[in-house]
């Protein structure tokens, strides 16, 4: 099993038509038997907003059934990091260390924390994905292998 921690901005790739589209897709797939976490904050209004921009070409009905199938893999097929005091800490710690943004902070903190359990289980450690250069550049100095959905067309 190989596991990844999705940021928002490349979890909406596997709903939106984006860049990389097909590949988050083949590694998200139930299929592929890949473990797939995200925080719990993560994507529901990034999602949402985006969805509804016209930027991505979807019309509103599109941008409802990319929601709905969000929501829905949420629930099902995605291992979810819940937000606690000591992850919101950390989090403080490496928006200070790095000048990240609180969000992406949070989503680092997460990473991190199930990178730490996945190599105490004695498991290969995770990749980040994520389409965020400045979370990408903090990820890397804290010693995560990272992979941007950007550069798989």
């Amino acid at each position: 099993m190989v596991a990844y921690f999705f940021d928002s901005s490349a979890i909406v790739k596997r709903y939106l038509i984006e860049t990389g589209r097909g590949w988050v897709g083949s590694i998200t797939d139930l299929a592929a038997g890949n473990k797939v976490y995200l925080a719990r904050h993560s994507c529901r209004s990034d999602l949402s907003h985006n969805a509804q921009s016209a930027r991505f070409g979807l019309l509103a009905t599109g941008a409802s059934k990319a929601i709905a199938d969000f929501r829905d893999d949420f629930g099902n097929e995605y291992s979810v990091i819940e937000l606690t005091p000591s992850l919101i800490e950390q989090a403080a710690d490496l928006a200070e260390a790095h000048a990240l943004r609180a969000y992406d902070a949070v989503q680092l903190a997460a990473a991190l924390q199930i990178d730490v359990e996945m190599k105490s289980a004695g498991a290969s450690p995770i990749t980040l994905v994520s389409a965020d250069g400045a979370l990408n550049t903090a990820a890397l100095a804290e010693g995560l292998a990272v992979d941007d959905p950007n550069t798989h067309p």
